[in-house]
């Protein structure tokens, strides 16, 4: 229903005096009863208004880049790039203005034409146009702030069809055009506005839609973003692009109609096509990014409290991530990184029930270098009906902790032995002490927990797979010999052990009620053959620590956070600090090149290089592990077979078997979970020898040489057991600082009795000493014979003495012990001893 000529009237005049009343004393009252309501709500609106605008800073995506600066992904709540009005384009600043305020720079705060025309309107409640940009602005601002605050009720009071809203927008248009030139506040305008598709401010519409810059847009595309801002869902032109050229077009007639362009500009310009091809792809978060696990393991550091510049809550974190606009640069090397899952992926079918890791950083910075896996997707593996299609999706990051997004970790092998060397040799107990290291040992105790010594309810049964006999330490690392490691934590203590792995880094991936931390196995002797599940990115931090020379640096993946501004902020630390002396990491680096010096993990040796490090097999091949250092790089690569259920028919079929011969159907071969040639040659090798090539500043230094003293260690004197009981030897031992072990050894002692100690006169500190029990004379030896009862056996007679034969007999020795044969006399025919003569 129209309003008559008289109620129009009215309402102008009204209008006017609203105005009037705003620009004068910034309030009315109302006298005549347009709607009471709106009325009411008006006058209430003016009294609690403030006396100037304040503006907030506009939400801008954050950027996250790899080392070289290449883009990772954005982080935004709205996607925008806050840009100068000197670099937007002057065709896009006069077809905004044109279609949307033609008179913008000659009205003033209020077009009263249009401002009218939008108060009769509203209250019929209905909304209309006709604000100025200015007024617009002040509308987006107050929406904007709502948002940023999560805000629900200011939100709604922003968007409400009401008078009072209107008029409080017209209040802060004043003010704000009182504080800001209009080309300023124009600016604002184009940064702000919504262009659609996910597209905040003219650069990031820009940029999306087209793939130019602000400063680079032409007449036609300035004007479809222009014609975008007043319904940017329904004239999206990706999906709705003839609609959106519909749009575009009329903005075109009307700047032809101003006489911003000429018809023939107009004309050339509604004639280009929209392309599709050129609309670039929205990054956001990790789930789009190319690397989303570096990404995900990124944010998550981002959001913690190592990252407390950004905030001192998760939330504020949140908040300045998502709406500041800073640039953060990560440590992650792109190329090295791309080139890492190239490596696993010629081995290893994302879709096989196999998972790989290949992680490594810088010892000296803690900075992380590359972190690929098998399954580089994040996803759920989900069609759009949302039936599951196994693509080898993941949402774990295998590299990492579960608290950062990892899964349980995988058990770590023989690859702990270096830190029960590393606490031996901390403990004085040098390099040279030597274990009589058998193919199977039975070990019981006692062990050294944190609480004390302690008896193995159940004996430890300990197997080589490897070389067997006396040995030290060097022997004991190059063959990963599992006998001379369960006597060499024995003797150094679980605790010391543990203290050790935890100084340098190591933590387990799932911690457990029972086992919070990798302190918790003090008490478990087989954590010197790598029985828990530790994170790959653990592991290679604490070997950086020996390539470090004992300092250790928390891994670091984020390098720099910038704000828009240009201002630094403080990035997670390394915390870089020594936990063992340089002796102590010297003698571990000199060591520890022994398994690729002819050792276990030749096969990864890369030529010409320096290098140290271990492989590790967990038992029943379920997974194998190469660790490799130099001192510019530390790296691991793992391979384990996959515990999820939808593998548990695979693995059940093969009775234990588990990488042992097990074939890949869609890598198309077999595994057979062989540390160093698999996880080494295959995977390690090819991936560190590319880093150690591309790496910017690789330090190329060669290992320090340790002192003589720390591979010595101190070594004192052995008690004598001579004489006494197998008790009161124990006591013996135990009282000078050795643990022992009983052998049994063949000897021509009576069975029982101690016949000596191994080794004798001195021996390493804290070393384990082998008390030598008889276990008697071997049947039938002279000494057995000896023996009481069995002097008389058929055995024992070569033992007895030979019989003494007269002046006329000679001895015949055999049969044992002889008997005496009498001369023949030659006078009796028998032969002579003649005289030579004859």
């Amino acid at each position: 229903m129209r309003l008559g000529k008289r109620a129009y009237s009215l309402l102008v005049f009204l209008g006017v005096a609203i105005l009037g009343g705003i620009l004068a004393a910034g309030f009315v009252v109302p006298v005549v009863s347009m709607v009471s309501t709106t009325g009411r709500d008006a006058a209430l609106s003016l009294d609690a208004l403030p006396a100037e605008l304040k503006t907030p800073d506009q939400s801008e995506r954050s950027k996250v880049v790899m080392a070289d600066g290449s883009l990772l992904t954005y982080f935004y709540n709205e996607n925008r790039v806050y840009e100068p009005l000197a670099n937007i384009a002057p065709i896009m600043q006069e077809a905004q203005v044109a279609i949307e305020d033609h008179r913008f720079f000659e009205h003033g705060a209020i077009d009263l034409q249009g401002t009218l025309r939008a108060l009769v309107s509203t209250s019929q409640g209905v909304t209309q146009g006709g604000s100025s940009i200015t007024q617009q602005y002040v509308r987006l601002v107050l929406i904007e702030t709502a948002e940023a605050n999560n805000d629900a009720e200011a939100r709604a009071a922003a968007t409400e069809n009401t008078l009072a809203r209107k008029i409080r927008e017209l209040r802060f248009a004043i003010a704000l055009e009182k504080e800001y030139p209009k080309e300023q506040i124009l600016e604002r305008y184009l940064n702000i506005s919504y262009y659609g598709d996910g597209a905040y401010g003219v650069e990031a519409a820009a940029r999306h839609y087209f793939g130019v810059s602000a400063k680079d847009l032409n007449l036609a595309q300035s004007a479809m973003l222009a014609g975008l801002v007043r319904n940017p869902v329904t004239t999206n032109p990706v999906k709705y692009p003839q609609v959106a050229i519909e749009r575009r077009n009329n903005v075109i007639d009307r700047m032809v109609e101003l006489g911003k362009v000429t018809k023939e500009e107009g004309e050339a310009a509604k004639a280009e096509p929209f392309d599709q091809d050129k609309v670039t792809e929205n990054k956001l978060d990790c789930g789009n990014a190319r690397f989303p696990f570096i990404c995900d393991y990124a944010k998550r550091v981002l959001l913690s409290d190592q990252s407390s510049d950004l905030g001192a809550t998760p939330e504020e974190r949140e908040y300045r991530l998502y709406r500041g606009g800073l640039t953060i640069q990560l440590t992650v090397d792109p190329k090295i990184q791309k080139q890492s899952e190239k490596t696993i992926a010629s081995y290893i079918d994302p879709r096989d029930p196999v998972v790989s890791v290949i992680t490594m950083l810088e010892p000296s910075t803690g900075n992380i270098v590359a972190m690929a896996q098998s399954r580089p997707k994040m996803g759920d593996n989900k069609e759009n009906d949302g039936k599951d299609k196994w693509r080898g999706e993941t949402y774990y990051n295998y590299a990492v902790s579960h608290a950062m997004g990892g899964a349980d970790g995988f058990q770590g092998g023989s690859t702990f032995k270096a830190f029960v060397a590393a606490a031996a040799l901390e403990n004085d107990m040098g390099a040279y002490g030597k274990y009589n290291a058998k193919r199977v040992m039975t070990l019981d105790g006692p062990f050294k927990s944190c609480e004390g010594s302690f008896m193995l309810d159940k004996p430890w049964k300990v197997t080589n797979a490897s070389p067997s006999g006396v040995m030290d330490m060097f022997a004991g690392v190059k063959g990963s010999v599992n006998t001379y490691f369960a006597q060499l934590i024995q003797a150094v203590g679980g605790c010391e052990a543990v203290k050790m792995a935890d100084k340098l880094g190591l933590e387990i991936g799932l911690p457990k009620e029972d086992f919070p931390d990798v302190l918790s196995y003090d008490s478990i002797p087989s954590f010197t053959l790598g029985t828990i599940e530790v994170p790959p990115l653990s592991l290679v931090e604490a070997y950086a620590t020996f390539a470090n020379r004992g300092i250790h640096c928390e891994p670091v993946i984020v390098s720099s956070i910038s704000t828009r501004q240009g201002v630094a902020l403080k990035v997670p630390d390394a915390d870089c600090q020594r936990v063992i002396s340089k002796d102590v990491a010297d003698a571990i680096n000199k060591i520890f090149q022994g398994p690729y010096n002819g050792g276990t993990a030749t096969p990864a040796k890369i030529s010409g290089v320096q290098m140290a490090g271990k492989t590790g097999t967990v038992p029943d091949n379920k997974a194998v592990w190469t660790v490799g250092y130099t001192s510019g790089i530390a790296a691991a690569a793992v391979m384990s077979f996959d515990n999820d259920p939808r593998f548990a028919k695979f693995w059940k079929e093969r009775n234990g078997r588990f990488l042992n011969g097990a074939y890949l159907k869609y890598s198309e071969h077999y595994v057979y979970g062989r540390s160093g040639s698999e996880a080494g040659g295959r995977l390690l090798k090819p991936a560190l020898s590319y880093a150690i090539d591309h790496l910017e500043d690789y330090d190329d230094s060669r290992f320090k040489e340790p002192p003589a003293s720390i591979l010595k260690g101190e070594w004192i004197s052995v008690p004598s057991c001579s004489g006494m009981g197998v008790g009161t030897c124990k006591s013996k031992l135990r009282e000078a600082g050795f643990t022992y072990f009983t052998d049994e050894v063949s000897s021509d002692a009576e069975k029982g009795t101690i016949v000596g100690t191994s080794p004798s006169g001195k021996a390493p500190k804290l070393s384990t000493i082998a008390i030598e029990i008889s276990k008697g004379p071997k049947k039938g030896s002279e000494a057995w014979c000896k023996l009481d009862g069995n002097a008389g056996k058929a055995e024992c007679v070569k033992y007895l003495p030979a019989p003494t034969c007269g002046e006329n007999e000679i001895l015949v020795p055999d049969p044992p012990p002889g008997y005496c044969l009498p001369v023949t006399d030659p006078g009796q025919g028998g032969r002579g001893r003649g005289n030579g003569n004859g």
